[in-house]
């Protein structure tokens, strides 16, 4: 009989690591190539220029223009997708079964936007944490009644 692999895909808007449990009392271990991260820049890091300027719709007049989004949220965004990106990949692979999703709140919000519908149907569960700072040995605590590590 094939041996159940659980991922748990550890993430906040900045970065992002898998780790793997191949069964009950088999702890978790980190998975090569898996973990990512972006430097955590504000808006002013990002955004140098000054913003463009256009004329007033009432009087001559002219004010600064706001940018549509906000290049913080939208850089964490992309970060997020690419690692759903990653997970359907290594899903259709066969490198892992289930899927344990612990991200901070935004994250996992963007996160279960990302997902494909197949790696969706992976999750056995989620967790709404920000555990990216934690050592891997202090995890485990953080997932009892959700893994049998």
């Amino acid at each position: 009989m094939k041996k159940t692999i659980t991922w748990i895909l550890i993430a906040d808007g900045a970065q992002a690591r898998v780790l793997e449990n191949t069964g009950p009392g088999k702890g978790l271990a980190q998975v090569k190539g898996l973990d990512w991260s972006i430097e955590p820049l504000q808006a002013q890091d990002i955004v140098t220029d000054r913003p463009g300027r256009s004329f007033s719709s009432a009087g001559p007049g002219r004010s600064a223009m706001e940018p549509k989004t906000d290049p913080v949220e939208h850089r964490e965004t992309e970060f997020v997708k690419s690692v759903a990106a990653t997970l359907d990949a290594k899903l259709q692979e066969g490198a892992f079964d289930r899927l344990v999703v612990v991200a901070a709140p935004i994250a996992l919000g963007d996160l279960r936007k990302a997902m494909t519908p197949n790696v969706q149907k992976a999750v056995m569960a989620e967790i709404n944490k920000d555990l990216t700072n934690l050592p891997t040995a202090q995890l485990p605590q953080h997932l009892e009644g959700v893994l049998a590590a």
